[in-house]
């Protein structure tokens, strides 16, 4: 069943292209690879000294190399995320076999940028920091204002590609990717746009923020000499999050666009919902309703039946509220057939990050149902009684899947949810 039939104006939207850049794996044959053998990619925090600090692990993109997207005097300018970002939006794009040098002006107008992120440049902000309290003022950058905004993420995207159409941040927190994924769909699909740049990019791994999530006790402190076995979701011996990065994008494009260029067609984007505990700034209502009603709400967007939905990708985090919330979640949502649905969390291999997971998610789930081979959630060895469901404990399973749901969970009780189908059904 195809949810925009029934609505004749609204317009289809596919996914024609897909871009990686993650702690376990550099570009999308990589990241998939990794991903579809189970393969971690956290380790030691390599990025500064991480010694004082209880929590001294991450998922850190050890294979990127910034300097071969922006000069070394561009990379003064902006933070980490920027190239992260600009990398995989260039994968993505050769992916979708766009031709950017043989674009017109008006062809640029045409391409805008939505991309989510919850912490935007943390380490050009903390640098600056530190130039200005070490009393070395001349080295701070004049750059400091422009580049401390979130905004300045999707700029230089749109300033790389020469795109002109929108360019817009989206930060929601944790659901700051799946929103923007979902601000973009609907940009297509009612005609605001025919092709966007979306996903999302986080580079939180700086001092300054480990810091804050170990006084918070929300990160992981059990396996320092163990890193590949920290970020534990569902499991019963979980004691936090490992905080990760990364960029993940996706090539968003019109249906009937796509297809008369005769671009690959991945997926197609169904549906979209959205809610808000209004519970708490950072802890989740045990309840579990709002994140159910938005996996619903995605669900009737998509004009598909609960049943269909083969495979759910989930926040997953690995702290102890938000996994058993999240299950308690899905099975207020499906009801007994919770039980039989296959679902994993990518976290388990590559962390948190952040503003970014959603969009890993949805890049992950995208493989997944094209190669007919779901994920694991790895590191599952203890099963707690109150994470019952399956979630593809440790070895991914070969499983045909049309339909997809990846959820995601968020700070300040935000709840956000889409459906994805296969591209085959586009």
């Amino acid at each position: 069943m195809n949810g925009n039939n029934g609505h004749p104006k609204r317009r289809r939207v596919v996914v024609t292209g897909l871009g990686a850049m993650s702690p376990n794996g550099v570009g999308i044959e990589e990241f998939w690879d990794a991903t579809r053998r189970g393969r971690s990619g956290i380790d030691t925090i390599t990025f500064f000294d991480p010694e004082s600090l209880s929590c001294r692990i991450a998922g850190e993109v050890r294979n990127f190399k910034p300097e071969d997207y922006l000069t070394p005097r561009e990379l003064k300018r902006v933070g980490r995320a920027v190239p992260l970002a600009i990398a995989a939006t260039k994968e993505a794009l050769r992916v979708a076999q766009v031709c950017l040098h043989e674009m017109s002006l008006e062809e640029k107008r045409s391409w805008g940028v939505v991309l989510g992120s919850g912490g935007g440049t943390p380490d050009f902000i903390e640098e600056q920091y530190r130039l200005y309290f070490s009393d070395q003022l001349r080295k701070v950058s004049a750059y400091n204002v422009s580049s401390s905004t979130l905004g300045t993420i999707s700029s230089e995207v749109s300033l790389y590609f020469d795109f002109h159409g929108a360019s817009h941040m989206i930060s929601t927190g944790c659901t700051s990717s799946t929103d923007a994924i979902g601000y973009a769909f609907n940009m297509i699909r009612f005609g605001l746009a025919d092709r966007l740049i979306t996903g999302g990019v986080d580079a939180t791994i700086t001092p300054g923020i480990m810091q804050g999530f170990c006084i918070m006790q929300a990160v992981s402190t059990s396996h320092n000499e163990n890193p590949s076995c920290g970020s534990r979701p569902f499991d019963r011996m979980r004691d936090g999050f490992v905080l990760g990065e990364g960029a993940w994008t996706l090539v968003l494009e019109e249906r009937d666009h796509a297809l008369a260029r005769g671009a690959p067609v991945f997926a197609e984007v169904l549906g979209y919902g959205s809610t808000c505990d209004a519970y708490h700034r950072v802890r989740l209502d045990p309840s579990g309703e709002e994140p159910s009603r938005a996996m619903t709400i995605a669900i009737q967007d998509a004009g598909i039946c609960k049943d269909e939905i083969g495979y759910l990708a989930l926040h997953g985090t690995s702290t102890v509220l938000n996994d058993k919330t999240e299950s308690l979640a899905v099975k207020l949502c499906f009801g007994q057939d919770a039980y039989q649905i296959p679902m994993s969390s990518l976290k388990s291999m590559i962390g948190h990050p952040q503003g970014a997971s959603g969009a890993a998610g949805v890049v992950s789930a995208i493989f997944g149902m094209n190669d007919g081979f779901l994920p694991p959630t790895i590191n599952y060895e203890d099963p707690d009684p109150e994470c019952d469901l399956n979630y593809i404990p440790n070895r991914g399973i070969a499983k045909s899947v049309d339909y997809s749901l990846c959820n995601c969970i968020g700070f300040g009780s935000k709840n956000s949810a889409l459906v994805i189908a296969r591209g085959t059904l586009a």
